[in-house]
Protein backbone atom coordinates (compact mmCIF):
# COMPACT_ATOMS: atom_id res chain seq x y z
CA UNK A 1 0.00 0.00 0.00
CA UNK A 2 1.40 3.48 -0.65
CA UNK A 3 2.17 5.87 1.91
CA UNK A 4 -0.54 8.55 2.23
CA UNK A 5 1.43 11.87 0.87
CA UNK A 6 0.25 14.06 3.74
CA UNK A 7 1.82 12.12 6.60
CA UNK A 8 4.62 14.03 8.37
CA UNK A 9 7.81 12.77 7.62
CA UNK A 10 8.75 10.94 10.75
CA UNK A 11 5.29 9.12 10.68
CA UNK A 12 6.32 6.00 9.03
CA UNK A 13 2.74 3.54 7.89
CA UNK A 14 3.24 0.67 10.46
CA UNK A 15 2.16 -3.18 9.14
CA UNK A 16 -0.56 -3.31 11.76
CA UNK A 17 -2.50 -0.33 12.84
CA UNK A 18 -3.54 -2.25 15.74
CA UNK A 19 -0.08 -2.81 16.93
CA UNK A 20 0.58 -1.31 20.53
CA UNK A 21 4.27 1.23 20.62
CA UNK A 22 5.42 -0.26 23.83
CA UNK A 23 6.99 3.04 25.02
CA UNK A 24 4.08 5.37 25.12
CA UNK A 25 1.94 3.34 27.12
CA UNK A 26 1.47 2.89 30.95
CA UNK A 27 3.34 -0.78 31.74
CA UNK A 28 0.24 -2.61 32.46
CA UNK A 29 -1.92 -1.90 28.58
CA UNK A 30 -2.19 -4.54 26.49
CA UNK A 31 -4.53 -6.00 23.86
CA UNK A 32 -7.04 -8.76 25.37
CA UNK A 33 -7.65 -11.82 23.52
CA UNK A 34 -10.62 -10.24 22.17
CA UNK A 35 -8.84 -7.34 20.76
CA UNK A 36 -10.20 -4.71 23.95
CA UNK A 37 -7.76 -2.67 25.03
CA UNK A 38 -7.09 -3.31 29.34
CA UNK A 39 -5.30 -1.45 31.79
CA UNK A 40 -4.35 -2.71 34.92
CA UNK A 41 -6.72 -5.78 34.71
CA UNK A 42 -9.70 -3.25 33.31
CA UNK A 43 -11.04 -3.16 29.99
CA UNK A 44 -11.57 0.22 27.86
CA UNK A 45 -14.92 -0.73 27.19
CA UNK A 46 -15.75 -1.13 31.04
CA UNK A 47 -14.98 2.20 32.02
CA UNK A 48 -16.38 3.87 29.33
CA UNK A 49 -19.64 1.97 29.88
CA UNK A 50 -19.28 2.57 33.94
CA UNK A 51 -17.88 6.08 33.38
CA UNK A 52 -18.18 7.58 30.10
CA UNK A 53 -15.94 9.89 28.23
CA UNK A 54 -14.14 11.53 27.69
CA UNK A 55 -12.17 9.69 30.33
CA UNK A 56 -8.64 10.10 32.00
CA UNK A 57 -7.41 6.83 32.77
CA UNK A 58 -4.48 6.25 35.10
CA UNK A 59 -2.58 3.50 36.17
CA UNK A 60 -1.45 3.71 39.88
CA UNK A 61 1.04 0.76 39.94
CA UNK A 62 2.53 2.70 36.51
CA UNK A 63 2.62 5.69 38.49
CA UNK A 64 4.28 4.60 41.78
CA UNK A 65 6.90 2.23 39.97
CA UNK A 66 8.05 5.30 37.92
CA UNK A 67 8.44 7.25 41.23
CA UNK A 68 10.30 4.54 43.23
CA UNK A 69 12.47 3.99 40.03
CA UNK A 70 13.47 7.56 39.88
CA UNK A 71 13.94 7.79 43.53
CA UNK A 72 16.21 4.85 43.90
CA UNK A 73 18.28 5.93 40.86
CA UNK A 74 19.37 9.22 42.16
CA UNK A 75 19.51 7.55 45.72
CA UNK A 76 22.01 5.12 44.07
CA UNK A 77 24.01 7.51 41.77
CA UNK A 78 24.63 10.18 44.13
CA UNK A 79 25.42 7.78 47.33
CA UNK A 80 27.96 6.45 45.10
CA UNK A 81 29.48 9.94 44.79
CA UNK A 82 29.51 10.48 48.80
CA UNK A 83 26.80 12.26 48.63
CA UNK A 84 22.81 12.30 48.47
CA UNK A 85 19.62 13.35 46.28
CA UNK A 86 16.20 14.86 46.77
CA UNK A 87 13.47 13.74 44.25
CA UNK A 88 10.53 16.66 44.19
CA UNK A 89 7.50 15.38 42.09
CA UNK A 90 6.53 18.26 39.94
CA UNK A 91 2.98 19.11 40.83
CA UNK A 92 2.41 21.14 38.09
CA UNK A 93 2.12 18.19 35.38
CA UNK A 94 -0.62 16.84 37.01
CA UNK A 95 -1.66 16.84 41.42
CA UNK A 96 -4.62 15.41 43.16
CA UNK A 97 -4.85 14.12 46.38
CA UNK A 98 -4.41 10.31 45.58
CA UNK A 99 -1.44 11.22 43.30
CA UNK A 100 0.24 13.63 45.99
CA UNK A 101 -0.14 10.11 48.64
CA UNK A 102 1.14 8.01 46.16
CA UNK A 103 4.23 9.64 45.15
CA UNK A 104 5.13 10.63 49.27
CA UNK A 105 4.82 7.07 49.60
CA UNK A 106 7.38 6.03 47.47
CA UNK A 107 9.73 8.50 49.06
CA UNK A 108 9.80 11.87 46.93
CA UNK A 109 9.42 15.29 48.06
CA UNK A 110 6.87 17.46 46.19
CA UNK A 111 7.29 21.13 44.53
CA UNK A 112 4.30 23.06 43.99
CA UNK A 113 3.62 26.55 41.83
CA UNK A 114 0.59 28.41 43.03
CA UNK A 115 -1.30 27.93 46.76
CA UNK A 116 -3.89 26.17 45.13
CA UNK A 117 -1.63 23.55 44.16
CA UNK A 118 0.24 23.45 47.80
CA UNK A 119 -3.56 23.62 49.43
CA UNK A 120 -4.25 20.26 47.59
CA UNK A 121 -0.63 18.80 48.45
CA UNK A 122 -1.37 19.93 52.51
CA UNK A 123 -4.96 18.39 52.00
CA UNK A 124 -3.62 15.39 50.70
CA UNK A 125 -1.66 15.15 54.86
CA UNK A 126 2.05 15.63 52.50
CA UNK A 127 4.26 16.65 55.46
CA UNK A 128 4.84 20.75 54.69
CA UNK A 129 8.26 19.78 54.96
CA UNK A 130 8.49 17.86 52.36
CA UNK A 131 7.19 19.98 49.92
CA UNK A 132 8.81 23.11 48.16
CA UNK A 133 7.01 26.24 46.50
CA UNK A 134 8.02 27.53 42.90
CA UNK A 135 6.38 30.52 41.28
CA UNK A 136 7.51 33.66 39.61
CA UNK A 137 5.11 35.90 41.02
CA UNK A 138 3.95 33.94 44.17
CA UNK A 139 1.27 36.77 46.49
CA UNK A 140 1.82 38.00 49.94
CA UNK A 141 -0.97 35.55 50.52
CA UNK A 142 0.58 32.42 49.19
CA UNK A 143 4.16 33.29 50.69
CA UNK A 144 2.70 33.60 54.26
CA UNK A 145 0.58 30.73 53.74
CA UNK A 146 3.58 28.63 52.60
CA UNK A 147 5.55 29.88 55.56
CA UNK A 148 2.71 29.22 57.90
CA UNK A 149 2.55 25.82 57.10
CA UNK A 150 5.93 24.74 57.94
CA UNK A 151 7.12 24.49 54.23
CA UNK A 152 10.19 22.92 53.46
CA UNK A 153 11.51 25.55 50.92
CA UNK A 154 11.00 28.45 48.63
CA UNK A 155 12.54 28.98 45.73
CA UNK A 156 13.02 32.96 45.52
CA UNK A 157 12.48 34.12 42.21
CA UNK A 158 13.36 38.06 42.12
CA UNK A 159 14.50 40.76 44.41
CA UNK A 160 11.37 41.23 45.62
CA UNK A 161 10.40 37.97 47.01
CA UNK A 162 13.34 37.88 49.53
CA UNK A 163 11.83 40.86 51.08
CA UNK A 164 8.36 39.39 51.52
CA UNK A 165 10.11 35.75 52.15
CA UNK A 166 12.06 37.16 55.12
CA UNK A 167 8.76 39.19 56.27
CA UNK A 168 6.66 35.91 56.69
CA UNK A 169 9.49 33.92 58.63
CA UNK A 170 9.93 36.99 60.80
CA UNK A 171 6.09 37.25 61.95
CA UNK A 172 5.91 33.13 62.39
CA UNK A 173 9.19 33.17 64.12
CA UNK A 174 11.02 30.83 61.75
CA UNK A 175 14.35 30.51 60.06
CA UNK A 176 12.57 29.67 56.23
CA UNK A 177 15.07 27.82 53.83
CA UNK A 178 15.18 29.21 50.38
CA UNK A 179 16.41 28.83 47.20
CA UNK A 180 17.64 31.17 44.61
CA UNK A 181 16.25 30.22 41.08
CA UNK A 182 18.93 31.96 38.55
CA UNK A 183 18.66 31.54 34.31
CA UNK A 184 21.55 29.38 33.44
CA UNK A 185 22.02 30.40 29.85
CA UNK A 186 21.54 26.82 28.68
CA UNK A 187 18.71 26.55 26.39
CA UNK A 188 16.79 23.17 26.18
CA UNK A 189 16.04 21.81 22.73
CA UNK A 190 12.18 22.31 22.67
CA UNK A 191 9.43 23.98 22.01
CA UNK A 192 10.34 28.15 22.84
CA UNK A 193 7.07 28.08 25.32
CA UNK A 194 9.21 25.23 26.80
CA UNK A 195 12.61 26.84 27.00
CA UNK A 196 12.36 27.82 31.05
CA UNK A 197 16.19 29.12 31.37
CA UNK A 198 16.23 32.08 28.51
CA UNK A 199 17.20 35.41 29.71
CA UNK A 200 14.78 37.11 28.08
CA UNK A 201 11.88 35.42 29.76
CA UNK A 202 9.73 35.88 33.12
CA UNK A 203 11.88 33.55 35.29
CA UNK A 204 14.61 33.79 37.68
CA UNK A 205 17.55 36.11 37.44
CA UNK A 206 20.93 36.01 35.34
CA UNK A 207 24.05 34.34 36.74
CA UNK A 208 25.53 38.03 37.11
CA UNK A 209 23.13 38.73 39.42
CA UNK A 210 23.35 36.16 41.65
CA UNK A 211 26.03 36.96 44.34
CA UNK A 212 24.56 40.03 45.19
CA UNK A 213 20.95 38.60 45.69
CA UNK A 214 22.53 35.63 48.06
CA UNK A 215 23.96 38.19 49.89
CA UNK A 216 20.83 39.77 50.63
CA UNK A 217 18.85 36.79 51.15
CA UNK A 218 22.25 36.17 53.82
CA UNK A 219 21.50 39.77 55.60
CA UNK A 220 18.15 38.43 56.48
CA UNK A 221 18.04 36.44 60.05
CA UNK A 222 15.11 34.93 59.05
CA UNK A 223 16.60 32.99 55.99
CA UNK A 224 18.57 30.19 55.76
CA UNK A 225 19.96 30.16 52.02
CA UNK A 226 20.65 26.04 50.77
CA UNK A 227 21.19 26.67 47.18
CA UNK A 228 20.79 27.86 43.56
CA UNK A 229 17.77 26.40 41.53
CA UNK A 230 17.70 25.94 37.52
CA UNK A 231 15.19 24.50 35.20
CA UNK A 232 16.32 24.55 31.40
CA UNK A 233 13.34 23.48 29.80
CA UNK A 234 10.82 20.49 29.59
CA UNK A 235 10.20 17.42 26.66
CA UNK A 236 14.10 17.28 27.10
CA UNK A 237 16.00 13.82 25.58
CA UNK A 238 19.45 13.01 26.52
CA UNK A 239 21.46 14.67 29.62
CA UNK A 240 24.00 17.30 27.85
CA UNK A 241 21.69 20.49 28.51
CA UNK A 242 21.41 19.10 31.94
CA UNK A 243 25.44 18.70 32.33
CA UNK A 244 26.18 22.26 30.83
CA UNK A 245 23.96 23.63 33.52
CA UNK A 246 25.30 21.67 36.19
CA UNK A 247 28.53 23.30 35.20
CA UNK A 248 28.06 26.86 35.17
CA UNK A 249 26.10 26.73 38.63
CA UNK A 250 28.25 25.04 39.85
CA UNK A 251 31.23 27.46 38.98
CA UNK A 252 29.16 30.14 40.66
CA UNK A 253 28.64 27.80 43.40
CA UNK A 254 32.24 27.66 44.29
CA UNK A 255 31.88 31.46 44.31
CA UNK A 256 29.13 31.73 46.83
CA UNK A 257 30.93 28.95 49.17
CA UNK A 258 33.18 31.82 50.03
CA UNK A 259 30.41 34.00 51.98
CA UNK A 260 28.73 30.96 53.74
CA UNK A 261 27.67 27.42 53.22
CA UNK A 262 26.01 26.16 50.17
CA UNK A 263 24.77 22.75 50.53
CA UNK A 264 22.11 21.68 47.96
CA UNK A 265 21.78 22.05 44.36
CA UNK A 266 18.44 21.89 42.56
CA UNK A 267 19.03 21.11 39.00
CA UNK A 268 15.60 21.34 37.95
CA UNK A 269 13.45 18.61 35.69
CA UNK A 270 11.98 18.73 32.22
CA UNK A 271 13.00 14.45 31.18
CA UNK A 272 11.41 14.00 28.19
CA UNK A 273 9.21 11.04 27.09
CA UNK A 274 7.99 9.02 24.15
CA UNK A 275 4.87 10.69 22.65
CA UNK A 276 5.17 8.60 19.63
CA UNK A 277 6.90 5.85 17.92
CA UNK A 278 9.75 8.14 17.53
CA UNK A 279 10.39 9.65 20.64
CA UNK A 280 13.34 7.66 22.49
CA UNK A 281 13.32 8.84 26.08
CA UNK A 282 16.49 8.78 28.02
CA UNK A 283 16.15 5.67 30.52
CA UNK A 284 15.62 7.41 34.41
CA UNK A 285 19.02 5.15 35.34
CA UNK A 286 21.09 6.82 32.81
CA UNK A 287 20.15 10.62 33.33
CA UNK A 288 21.24 10.06 37.11
CA UNK A 289 24.81 8.29 36.13
CA UNK A 290 25.06 11.13 33.95
CA UNK A 291 24.58 13.67 36.37
CA UNK A 292 26.35 12.21 39.23
CA UNK A 293 29.22 11.83 37.14
CA UNK A 294 29.51 15.54 36.24
CA UNK A 295 28.55 16.66 39.99
CA UNK A 296 31.23 14.75 40.78
CA UNK A 297 33.62 15.95 38.16
CA UNK A 298 33.21 19.81 38.92
CA UNK A 299 33.39 19.07 42.74
CA UNK A 300 36.74 18.12 42.13
CA UNK A 301 37.92 20.30 39.54
CA UNK A 302 36.51 23.21 41.76
CA UNK A 303 37.26 22.16 44.96
CA UNK A 304 34.78 22.30 46.89
CA UNK A 305 32.26 19.54 48.75
CA UNK A 306 29.61 17.50 46.59
CA UNK A 307 26.41 19.22 47.10
CA UNK A 308 23.04 17.36 47.55
CA UNK A 309 21.16 17.75 43.99
CA UNK A 310 17.85 18.47 43.74
CA UNK A 311 15.57 17.05 40.43
CA UNK A 312 11.93 17.87 40.04
CA UNK A 313 10.90 14.85 37.60
CA UNK A 314 6.91 15.50 36.87
CA UNK A 315 6.21 14.18 33.20
CA UNK A 316 8.61 11.19 33.56
CA UNK A 317 6.41 9.78 35.99
CA UNK A 318 3.18 10.77 35.58
CA UNK A 319 2.68 11.10 31.80
CA UNK A 320 2.82 7.51 30.63
CA UNK A 321 0.75 6.81 33.31
CA UNK A 322 -2.47 7.48 31.40
CA UNK A 323 -4.32 7.75 28.45
CA UNK A 324 -7.27 9.22 27.34
CA UNK A 325 -10.38 7.22 26.12
CA UNK A 326 -12.68 8.73 23.65
CA UNK A 327 -15.77 7.80 21.81
CA UNK A 328 -15.72 8.67 17.47
CA UNK A 329 -18.78 10.63 16.57
CA UNK A 330 -18.41 12.14 13.27
CA UNK A 331 -15.64 10.65 10.02
CA UNK A 332 -14.99 12.73 7.13
CA UNK A 333 -12.51 11.97 4.43
CA UNK A 334 -10.97 15.22 3.25
CA UNK A 335 -9.34 15.69 -0.05
CA UNK A 336 -6.12 18.15 0.10
CA UNK A 337 -4.81 19.28 -2.63
CA UNK A 338 -0.39 18.11 -2.99
CA UNK A 339 0.76 21.42 -3.98
CA UNK A 340 0.07 23.91 -6.93
CA UNK A 341 -1.83 21.40 -8.71
CA UNK A 342 -4.96 20.79 -7.76
CA UNK A 343 -5.65 17.71 -9.60
CA UNK A 344 -3.39 15.69 -7.29
CA UNK A 345 -4.73 14.86 -4.12
CA UNK A 346 -4.75 12.80 -1.48
CA UNK A 347 -7.01 11.87 1.43
CA UNK A 348 -7.24 12.94 5.01
CA UNK A 349 -9.66 11.17 7.13
CA UNK A 350 -10.81 13.39 9.96
CA UNK A 351 -12.03 11.28 13.15
CA UNK A 352 -13.66 13.54 15.24
CA UNK A 353 -14.00 12.45 19.29
CA UNK A 354 -16.16 13.52 22.02
CA UNK A 355 -13.48 15.89 24.04
CA UNK A 356 -10.95 18.49 22.13
CA UNK A 357 -9.09 21.14 23.27
CA UNK A 358 -10.76 21.52 26.82
CA UNK A 359 -8.94 18.11 28.00
CA UNK A 360 -6.00 18.56 26.29
CA UNK A 361 -4.64 21.53 24.72
CA UNK A 362 -0.87 20.47 24.54
CA UNK A 363 -1.55 20.22 20.38
CA UNK A 364 -2.92 23.73 19.70
CA UNK A 365 -0.65 25.25 22.18
CA UNK A 366 2.40 23.72 22.02
CA UNK A 367 1.88 21.89 18.41
CA UNK A 368 2.48 18.76 20.56
CA UNK A 369 1.98 15.12 18.82
CA UNK A 370 0.44 11.85 20.00
CA UNK A 371 -0.51 8.50 19.24
CA UNK A 372 -3.51 6.86 18.65
CA UNK A 373 -5.15 3.55 18.74
CA UNK A 374 -8.71 2.20 18.85
CA UNK A 375 -9.40 0.67 22.20
CA UNK A 376 -12.72 -1.09 21.50
CA UNK A 377 -11.49 -3.38 18.86
CA UNK A 378 -9.41 -4.45 16.17
CA UNK A 379 -9.16 -4.75 12.43
CA UNK A 380 -7.77 -6.58 9.88
CA UNK A 381 -8.50 -3.06 7.48
CA UNK A 382 -5.50 -1.42 6.02
CA UNK A 383 -3.72 1.29 7.92
CA UNK A 384 -5.21 4.87 6.53
CA UNK A 385 -4.01 8.18 7.71
CA UNK A 386 -5.96 9.74 10.58
CA UNK A 387 -6.19 13.19 12.27
CA UNK A 388 -7.90 12.99 15.21
CA UNK A 389 -9.73 16.20 16.04
CA UNK A 390 -11.89 17.85 18.96
CA UNK A 391 -15.67 18.57 18.74
CA UNK A 392 -14.71 22.23 19.92
CA UNK A 393 -15.58 25.37 17.93
CA UNK A 394 -12.15 25.84 16.19
CA UNK A 395 -10.47 25.16 13.39
CA UNK A 396 -7.50 23.90 15.44
CA UNK A 397 -8.86 21.72 18.10
CA UNK A 398 -6.81 18.73 17.03
CA UNK A 399 -6.15 15.89 19.55
CA UNK A 400 -3.76 14.17 17.31
CA UNK A 401 -2.35 15.55 13.94
CA UNK A 402 -1.32 12.49 12.54
CA UNK A 403 -1.12 8.88 12.82
CA UNK A 404 -2.41 5.86 11.32
CA UNK A 405 -5.87 3.55 12.23
CA UNK A 406 -7.61 1.15 10.77
CA UNK A 407 -9.42 2.27 7.89
CA UNK A 408 -12.42 0.92 8.81
CA UNK A 409 -12.80 3.22 11.93
CA UNK A 410 -16.64 4.16 12.99
CA UNK A 411 -19.00 6.31 14.70
CA UNK A 412 -19.08 4.22 18.13
CA UNK A 413 -15.41 2.89 18.33
CA UNK A 414 -13.56 3.57 21.52
CA UNK A 415 -10.14 5.49 20.81
CA UNK A 416 -7.07 5.97 23.76
CA UNK A 417 -4.79 8.35 23.43
CA UNK A 418 -1.79 6.82 25.19
CA UNK A 419 0.93 9.90 27.29
CA UNK A 420 -1.92 12.23 28.35
CA UNK A 421 -0.86 12.38 32.33
CA UNK A 422 1.35 15.01 32.01
CA UNK A 423 -0.40 18.85 31.37
CA UNK A 424 -3.37 17.21 30.43
CA UNK A 425 -5.89 17.70 33.19
CA UNK A 426 -3.77 20.06 34.60
CA UNK A 427 -4.56 22.60 31.48
CA UNK A 428 -8.04 21.29 31.09
CA UNK A 429 -11.12 24.19 30.75
CA UNK A 430 -14.57 24.55 30.37
CA UNK A 431 -14.22 26.09 26.79
CA UNK A 432 -18.05 25.66 24.76
CA UNK A 433 -19.17 24.83 28.32
CA UNK A 434 -17.67 21.67 28.28
CA UNK A 435 -17.38 19.94 31.70
CA UNK A 436 -14.23 18.50 32.16
CA UNK A 437 -13.86 14.38 32.61
CA UNK A 438 -13.00 12.83 35.41
CA UNK A 439 -9.83 10.81 36.48
CA UNK A 440 -10.23 7.28 37.30
CA UNK A 441 -6.95 5.15 38.80
CA UNK A 442 -6.78 1.36 37.85
CA UNK A 443 -5.16 -0.82 39.89
CA UNK A 444 -5.22 -5.01 40.42
CA UNK A 445 -8.26 -4.85 38.07
CA UNK A 446 -10.64 -2.42 40.52
CA UNK A 447 -10.88 1.25 39.05
CA UNK A 448 -12.00 4.12 41.11
CA UNK A 449 -12.88 7.87 40.55
CA UNK A 450 -9.18 10.06 41.77
CA UNK A 451 -11.52 13.40 40.96
CA UNK A 452 -15.04 13.73 39.60
CA UNK A 453 -16.01 14.85 36.47
CA UNK A 454 -17.89 18.05 36.21
CA UNK A 455 -21.14 17.79 35.04
CA UNK A 456 -23.51 20.57 33.63
CA UNK A 457 -25.46 21.47 37.18
CA UNK A 458 -21.47 21.73 38.23
CA UNK A 459 -21.43 24.67 35.72
CA UNK A 460 -24.24 26.46 35.56
CA UNK A 461 -24.47 26.37 39.51
CA UNK A 462 -21.56 28.92 39.37
CA UNK A 463 -23.50 31.08 36.79
CA UNK A 464 -23.91 33.88 39.56
CA UNK A 465 -26.94 35.41 36.87
CA UNK A 466 -29.36 32.94 37.44
CA UNK A 467 -31.87 32.74 40.49
CA UNK A 468 -32.48 29.93 42.56
CA UNK A 469 -35.56 29.39 40.67
CA UNK A 470 -34.15 29.20 37.30
CA UNK A 471 -31.39 26.69 39.32
CA UNK A 472 -34.13 24.91 40.57
CA UNK A 473 -36.02 24.31 37.01
CA UNK A 474 -32.64 23.89 35.05
CA UNK A 475 -32.38 20.37 37.93
CA UNK A 476 -29.29 21.98 39.47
Amino acid sequence: MTANPLAPDWLAEPADANELVREVWARSVERAADGVIEVGGVSATELAARYGTPLYVMDEADVRSRARETREAFDREFAAIGSAAKVYYAGKAFLSAEVARWVTEEGLYIDVASGGELAVALAAGVDAARIGLHGNNKSVAEIDRAVGSGIGVIVIDSVEEVGRVAEAASRHDVRQKVRLRVNSGVHASTHEYLATAREDQKFGITLADAASIVELIRSHESLEFIGLHAHIGSQIFGSDGFGESARRLMTLQAQLLEGGPVPELNLGGGFGIAYTSVDHAMPIDEIASALASIVAAESARLGIPVPVIAVEPGRSIIGPSTFTLYEVGTIKDVSVALGDDESATAVRKYVSVDGGMSDNLRPALYGADYTVRIASRTSDADPALVRVAGKHCESGDIVVHADYLPADVRSGDLLAVPATGAYCWALSSNYNYLARPAVVAVRDGQSRIIVRGETEADLLSRDAGLTTAEQRNGNL
